[in-house]
């Protein structure tokens, strides 16, 4: 698989603070990789340095092939960017400010209507084509920065905190949007949002105060944060003559006593195999009433916390 983005050694300083620190990596063609990190992790250093906006200290970025330091005008031409905070003109008009945008990106001008009307139904943006863009709310203005990204027909997005302040209908049209984009185009996506990136990404990369520190797809990186997988088991009976008969079943590994309340013991089974069936034959046998028996997942929000709390504490 060919690489849409390519990140080597990225390094950038300002004066005596260090912003990125030999950043590494990529983003293959077709695919929609997540980034993520906490405030002032170096994610918007990053996004401005890969279109162009800043130049990086040291290391190098090749957008489609072409390094953005030497082709910079011709690798804004490929990419569609929305920042965190989109800049608009709020005197013109939604359509009247595509248009304009479309001239600017190179749009031919007998394609130009078209690609804005294709824009604006898009975005869902087909109810307010003639309002002033300062009259909108800022939903209405994030997606208009939306629709700019898409007038040019671009091969790579790169999306900073695409579905900020809009609402929860919203949201849910620019995530579809998002994974339709995806089946055209490679998207590299910023957001504080990880639900979003479990549902729309294939891959993640964490950045934490500069540095990258996880590159893996949400589940290879739960598997690396959950260990031996833990299941919760709810049984009514006295815990003291439970938990020695879950510790002999083969396979399980430790169990962990939670408490107890209404008559039933609760308990956390790690285990090296899965000994759900094995649970329930025990609980049939011993007559035990089984409430609960349920796997336990670590989530990409813990996955996050342990990355990033980990390295600030180093």
């Amino acid at each position: 698989m060919t690489t849409s983005i390519d990140v080597s050694h990225l390094t950038k300083r300002y004066d005596a603070v260090t912003a990125l620190s030999d950043v590494s990596f990529t983003v293959r063609s077709g695919e929609i990789m997540g980034f993520l990190g906490p405030n002032g992790a170096g994610k918007t250093t990053t996004l401005r340095i890969l279109t162009g906006i800043l130049a990086p200290t040291e290391g190098a970025v090749r957008i489609d092939g072409m390094a953005v330091a030497r082709h910079g005008v011709e690798v804004r031409r490929r990419i569609g960017y929305l920042p965190e905070h989109v800049a608009l003109y709020p005197e013109m008009r939604v359509r009247e400010y595509l248009a304009y945008r479309a001239a600017i990106k190179g749009v031919p001008r007998r394609d130009r209507r078209a690609r804005v009307e294709a824009s604006l139904e898009r975005c869902a943006l087909t109810d307010v084509p003639r309002k002033l863009i300062g009259r909108l709310s800022k939903g209405y203005r994030q997606r208009v920065g939306l629709a700019d990204c898409l007038v040019g027909q671009p091969k790579i997005l790169i999306l900073d905190e695409p579905t900020i302040g809009l609402d929860p209908h919203q949201i849910r049209q620019t995530r579809a949007l998002i994974t339709e984009l995806g089946r055209s185009a490679t998207v590299l996506l910023s957001t504080h949002i990880l639900p979003e990136v479990e549902m729309l990404c294939h891959r993640v990369t964490i950045i934490d105060k500069g540095r990258i520190v996880a590159v893996d797809t949400p589940a290879r990186l739960r598997a690396r944060l959950q260990g031996s997988p833990i299941l919760r088991v709810e049984l009514r009976g006295d815990p003291e003559t439970i938990e020695p008969a879950l510790k002999q079943l083969p396979g399980v590994a430790r169990v962990n006593a939670r408490g107890s309340s209404d008559g039933f013991a609760v308990f956390e089974v790690e285990t090296g195999a899965d000994v759900r069936e094995a649970i329930f034959r025990l609980a049939v046998e011993r007559q035990w009433v089984l409430r609960e028996l349920s796997a336990q997942r670590a989530s990409l929000e813990d996955v996050f916390i342990q990355l990033t709390t980990h390295e600030q504490t180093e």
